[in-house]
């Protein structure tokens, strides 16, 4: 198990299930369901990244693709979580299918895709580089457990300000 791997097949689910809101788009109950679903995927996900993934990434670190750091590419990615849960929060304050609560949902996989997008181009090619084999099955392990153990009544999300992050784990 590679926490690389992992977190790339993660990846492909999350946009798997935005697409399944579209095909539901006529099903308020389907809707809702994917999309309870969806969210603690969405939180879980970033939770376990903030706790293990990204406190290695900014030991071993330096900067992959066209990221300047291994602190920018995590302040970045912080930031990119905070836009997600805050989207998700949106959406909670609407009917599930109104216009409103799509445009949250359409904020949320836009934010969600753009994090993707950076993670898997620079933070998960700079770990890969830099970060040996055993190290990425350790963070894989505790990755998944820590994901299995929410996986069912989620996390309580709170925003992270970026700066303290890097400068707490650093």
């Amino acid at each position: 198990m590679d926490i690389t791997e992992l977190i790339l097949t993660q990846h492909h689910e999350q946009r798997r299930t935005f697409a399944l809101l579209d095909e539901l788009a006529d099903h308020p109950a389907g809707l809702a369901a994917v999309w309870e679903r969806l969210t603690v995927l969405l939180e879980v996900h970033a939770k376990a990244e903030e706790l293990f993934f990204y406190p290695r990434l900014l030991k071993v670190g330096t900067g992959g693709g066209d990221a300047e750091s291994a602190e920018s590419e995590t302040e970045d990615a912080i930031k990119d979580h905070n836009e997600i849960r805050d989207a998700i929060a949106e959406a909670a304050k609407h009917e599930v299918g109104s216009e409103s609560w799509w445009t949250a949902v359409r904020d949320c996989d836009e934010a969600n895709s753009d994090h993707m997008a950076e993670e898997e181009r620079e933070d998960l090619v700079d770990f890969r580089q830099h970060a040996d084999l055993q190290t990425r099955h350790e963070i894989a392990v505790e990755f998944i457990v820590y994901e299995n153990q929410h996986a069912s009544r989620g996390i309580t999300p709170e925003d992270e300000d970026p700066e303290t992050y890097v400068a707490e784990h650093s």
